[in-house]
């Protein structure tokens, strides 16, 4: 696997410092409407239209054409193999010709040189089978069998970073949702303060300034909304693109519930899970038997090659006196036998620098085994405290958004009493909109989390 594709949570983040400048008011009122969303689940899971995390994984796996590319490897992998085998066959070729001279040329019936027109022909069947070569073939099949497993498991890992592709644009797409979401509930509230202090700004009841400064704010939260409403349709149209699909074709997306629990493993444990598991390590160990391989393959030129060939042919003549050309080329079959023998005495150096090379190329594959291992070490460890952190906040941003809910309760209270002014009320009422943002997109990190801890652990079962 390609490391750089391990999928941490940068979007999710960008997604919650956009939601912290732009999130605004949400109805105090209604605290569990605010805890159905900020949850990530919900309890509409009658329709049946919407299409799940599954499903859109699977879809992926079939139709993604940069995986569908990437799948011809192992079909060249497999091909390769089949014509290593093939190899050790004999080599088989027929020749035919015929041909009419002018001038002087030689009579292929006698062999003497003659001055007239002529006709000819030919024919021979030859065929040649390999004995002996250093035992290439032999370490070039186990090469390119080994090439094979490698390139299967290099596709396994192209499936899974397409698996983790699918679910980090699937969560962004959830977690936009639920920001559109809020920020539509957030301007019906401000849109029905703003209501109420119309009536009150016409009886002359309410300060010009808190009555503009809502005004401004309900403004702000329409804007904030089409701001949303595009990040979300960003969002879909990457998840849509990884299906090979047109956005309007995706549907809705079933929502992902979380169950902060189960089994948690340290760093360590994920790690060594992670070798065992992981396509991509495993890759790497048939890529050095590989190398191994095309050694033995580099040093086989040192020994000398043996074969065996044995042909068949004969020939006609216009001038020749043995009669028609089928009773010429039946009578003229000669046929041969030979073991050939062919001595590596000096050829550049080219074999012993190909060694050299093979060599070198060995030790760049233990090399790059020993550089994902340590990706790998790195990798599994931020995954841990990364899941860990994010529950730990989560935490902590429910115990903030209860606090906060409470404060712009007051805010509002008194506001509505006209005992305060319009920005204390929306400094509170903002501190609380946020709040309940940050809790939104931490949990969807922290599923993001989860799944990357799955990947390594091999248990992403979708």
């Amino acid at each position: 696997m390609d490391m750089k594709r391990v999928y941490i949570y940068t979007t999710l983040c960008f997604l919650l410092s956009y939601a912290k400048t732009e999130a605004q008011q949400t109805e105090q009122r209604l605290p569990e409407k605010v805890a159905q969303t900020t949850t990530v689940t919900s309890t509409d899971d009658k329709q049946i239209s919407k299409r799940s995390l599954a499903e859109c994984v699977q879809l992926a796996i079939k139709a993604n054409p940069t995986l569908l590319q990437n799948e011809l490897d192992v079909k060249r992998a497999e091909v390769n193999l089949a014509q290593a085998k093939a190899n050790r066959l004999p080599d088989v070729d027929a020749n035919l010709q015929h041909s009419l001279t002018s001038g002087r040329s030689q009579d292929n019936s006698t062999l003497q040189y003659i001055s007239s027109n002529n006709s000819t022909g030919y024919f021979s069947l030859d065929a040649s089978v390999p004995l002996f070569r250093g035992f290439r073939l032999f370490h070039d099949i186990r090469m390119r069998a080994d090439a094979k497993a490698a390139g299967k498991l290099t596709f396994d890992t192209q499936i899974n970073a397409l698996k983790l592709d699918v679910i980090t644009a699937y969560i962004q797409s959830l977690t936009a949702q639920d920001i559109l979401r809020q920020s539509e509930m957030q301007t019906e509230v401000t849109r029905e303060q703003v209501r109420r202090a119309e009536s009150m700004h016409k009886e002359g009841a309410i300060n010009p300034g808190d009555y503009f400064d809502l005004k401004g704010q309900l403004a702000n939260d329409v804007n904030t909304i089409e701001n949303n409403r595009q990040l979300l349709y960003s969002s879909r149209v990457k998840l849509a693109a990884l299906l090979n699909m047109d956005e309007n074709q995706l549907g809705e997306l079933e929502n992902l519930r979380i169950k902060e629990s189960g089994q948690r493993l340290d760093a360590k444990q994920l790690y060594e899970m992670a070798v065992d598991q992981l396509p991509d390590i495993q890759a790497l160990d048939y890529r050095i038997k590989v190398a191994e391989r095309d050694i033995k393959i580099a040093k086989s030129y040192y020994y000398p090659s043996l074969s065996l060939s044995a042909g068949l042919g004969s020939n006609y003549s216009k001038l020749g006196i043995q009669g028609t050309y089928w009773s010429q080329m039946r009578n003229n079959v000669g046929k041969s036998i030979s073991l050939n023998l062919s001595v590596p005495i000096f050829n550049h150096l080219q074999v012993y620098n190909n060694v050299r090379l093979a060599k070198l190329d060995l030790q760049s594959a233990k090399f790059q085994k020993e550089i994902q291992q340590n990706i790998l070490r790195s990798a599994t460890s931020n995954a841990v405290f990364n899941l860990q952190n994010a529950s730990n906040m989560i935490t902590q941003l429910r115990s903030q958004n209860e606090n906060y809910a409470e404060s712009f309760r007051i805010a509002k209270v008194v506001f509505e009493l006209g005992n305060s002014n319009s920005v204390i009320f929306l400094t509170a009422k903002n501190k609380y909109d946020n709040s309940q943002i940050q809790l939104l997109v931490k949990q969807y990190e922290w599923l993001l989390q989860k799944y990357i801890n799955d990947y390594y652990a091999g248990s992403l079962n979708l």
